[in-house]
């Protein structure tokens, strides 16, 4: 159920497994990297991290290569971005990790294109939706259909019949009420929303203004300062803006008022930009930007025969850039439960894989997001045992901004290539705890070190 990153991804692993697989979407493709409407932030910046590229050569060889060929820009970590946090600059030292900033439209398409390309074994089934789950409490055994845009009696018989069915219809998953439906428990949900909103255009690289010293600006929110912006190149000679704020300082989607707000950030270096470039598209504003996981790991009555996987599992705050990567990360745990030869892929086990690969984004995410003035949800937050651990981390943010031991650390987990736990490796520990204060610039470097 669903025909995005995610969808795509768990379709190709599932081939190798099923005698048909078969993709329902509620559009129709495009033909080439256009927009859809089942992609609600296809008009906002996205990001590939490193993590993510990693998982998507182990599915489709080759495929980050198909994406710097098709135009995806690839920025390096620190060196490309002016980049603001805990109100200090980072240092642009050597790249440590690299991001793909390609718009999702052109990065769907290239995904799509090899895994629903010729010799695909992977039927799809457009402009329908689905309106429920057939089975029972103990097995799922397929799907109830409708073509979109016609009222449910006209179609109400049609059904898919299916020995597994994987959700991966977005954060806006209808599948636990389709479970309740059965007589199945539905997950416990956990959610953490900080209020963040953002809005997003597009741009034409300004006049004069080809090589402006970087290839992007990233200014970070946080208690003390409530607005952040982004700045990133995008395929096709143009490059996409986001405004953010917390609750309180969401940013307009008017001309006006997103200069206005872009003029309240820390530095001016983006409003400069701004004032410069020539607006392509019209502004597009965003608030769904909880993180919300289900459980579907957890006790109660649930049927086999259904996954869930991407963010139909685990959705995030869209600041962190986590999406695209974790659905990619998800397929290769689906891969890897399935041939694992030491146990029998049972549904549990597959679905605590699933969880497991989405693990580190959600305790990167719901992590800081928990320490947010005015958060809301279920998640505990100001609990004495954790105050060692945040105390700690947040010498990490700090110290990462100019200490080059530090900041390859912090960002290596933040690509997703490396734990969590290596924050705390002894080098890593001997700087944050003992290192002199590390020496972040006063202004943005518009020139890189060495």
């Amino acid at each position: 159920m669903g025909g995005g990153l995610a969808g795509l991804l768990a379709a190709h692993v599932l081939t190798a497994h099923a005698d048909k697989v078969t993709l329902v979407e509620r559009d129709r493709f495009p033909e080439g990297p256009d927009n859809r409407s089942g992609i609600p932030q296809d008009k906002h910046t996205h990001v590939m991290l490193e993590g993510g590229q990693g998982a998507l050569e182990k599915l489709l060889p080759g495929i980050v290569g198909e994406l710097l060929d098709e135009g995806s820009p690839r920025v390096a970590m620190p060196t490309d971005v002016l980049q603001w946090q805990v109100g200090h600059w980072y240092r642009r030292t050597r790249p440590t990790t690299h991001v793909l900033t390609g718009s999702r439209p052109l990065t769907d398409w290239v995904v799509r294109r090899r895994v629903l390309g010729p010799g695909s074994r992977i039927e799809t089934v457009e402009g329908a939706e689905v309106t429920g789950l057939l089975g029972d409490a103990t097995r799922v055994r397929g799907v109830r259909l409708r073509e979109r845009g016609l009222p449910a009696a006209a179609t109400a018989g049609t059904t898919l019949e299916a020995d597994i069915v994987v959700d991966a219809s977005g954060r806006s998953s209808r599948a636990p009420s389709w479970l309740a439906a059965l007589g199945a428990e539905p997950p416990h949900e956990e959610v953490l929303e900080t209020g963040l909103a953002y809005a997003t255009r597009f741009y034409r690289t300004p006049a004069g203004l080809t090589d402006p010293g970087f290839r992007g600006v990233y200014i970070i929110p946080n208690p003390d300062q409530r607005y952040g912006g982004i700045l990133m190149p995008l395929d096709g000679d143009r490059w996409s803006v986001i405004l953010s704020g917390l609750r309180g300082n969401e940013p307009p989607t008017d001309d006006e008022g997103f200069l206005d707000f872009a003029s309240k950030l820390p530095h001016p270096v983006l409003h400069d930009w701004l004032l410069k470039a020539e607006p392509l598209t019209p502004i597009h504003g965003f608030r769904k930007t909880g993180n919300v996981r289900r459980r579907y790991d957890g006790p109660g009555r649930r049927p086999a025969g259904f996954l869930a996987t991407g963010e139909a599992l685990c959705a995030f705050n869209p600041v962190y850039g986590q999406g695209m990567s974790v659905a990619a990360l998800c397929a290769v745990a689906l891969r890897d439960a399935l041939t694992d030869p030491r146990r029998t892929p049972t549904t549990g086990r597959v679905q605590r894989a699933l969880l497991d690969a989405a693990r580190q984004a959600w305790d990167i995410s719901s992590g800081a997001d928990k320490n947010v003035p005015g958060a809301t949800g279920n998640i505990p937050r100001g609990r004495p045992v954790d105050r060692p651990g945040d105390w700690y981390l947040a010498r990490v943010q700090r110290r990462a901004t100019g200490d080059p031991v530090v900041g390859e650390a912090f960002r290596r987990v933040l690509s997703l290539t490396a734990p969590v736990t290596s924050l705390f490796a002894p080098p890593v520990a001997k700087a944050v705890l003992f290192g002199p204060d590390p020496q972040s610039p006063v202004e943005p470097q518009l020139v890189a070190e060495g």
